[in-house]
């Protein structure tokens, strides 16, 4: 017998679900298509990025749905302060194993916010000889930007606000919720 799927309750922190986990599923089956369509020609394994924590989530369940020969990888960047404000400036703790060089490259990211981290990226990947940098973004925070960034595979767009789930945390906590919720404000 089949299991219904229910919403686990909000907690005092949580005002709303903006994204169920049954939306998200078919949008990064929708996503995966995309790539298994974009890169069926490609004569190397897709080298996929992924930015360390908040990724982890929607980079298992992406790299599960292709059909394309892939390899994983992960970095680790800081772009907080110490206030956890976000400065501009872009701080690399953990660097990818694989060579990129003469290799497509796709950069797997929870959030799309000012734009510093993957225009960061996209430059250090380029300058290290990767045939292609892509990206593809599992939210993307409009009214956030401060770099102009293309991005090639979207899930969703959210407003302004603080949201966790589905990898996104706050102080550790929510990540694993199979959803995207939005928290209260945070003072």
């Amino acid at each position: 017998m089949a299991k219904s799927l229910t919403i686990p309750p909000l907690t005092e922190d949580l005002a709303q679900v903006l994204v169920d986990a049954a939306t998200i599923e078919r949008r990064v089956d929708e996503i995966a298509g995309e790539i298994n369509r974009d890169y069926k020609d490609i004569s190397e394994p897709l080298i996929l990025v992924g930015v360390l924590k908040g990724s982890f989530i929607f980079l298992a369940d992406l790299c599960r749905k292709l059909r394309i020969p892939h390899v994983v990888d992960f970095i680790a960047i800081s772009s907080y302060g110490s206030g956890g404000d976000r400065q501009g400036n872009v701080r690399m703790l953990m660097d990818i194993r694989e060579d990129m060089s003469g290799r497509d490259v796709l950069i797997v990211e929870d959030i799309l916010d000012s734009g510093n981290t993957l225009a960061y990226l996209q430059r250090n990947f380029a300058t290290r000889g990767a045939k292609s940098v892509r990206i593809a973004t599992f939210l993307d925070k409009p009214e956030r930007h401060k770099v102009d960034i293309k991005l090639d595979y979207m899930g969703f767009t959210i407003p302004d606000v603080w949201v966790v789930g589905y990898g996104l945390d706050y102080k550790e906590k929510y990540r694993t919720l199979p959803y995207i919720a939005q928290m209260y404000p945070v003072h």
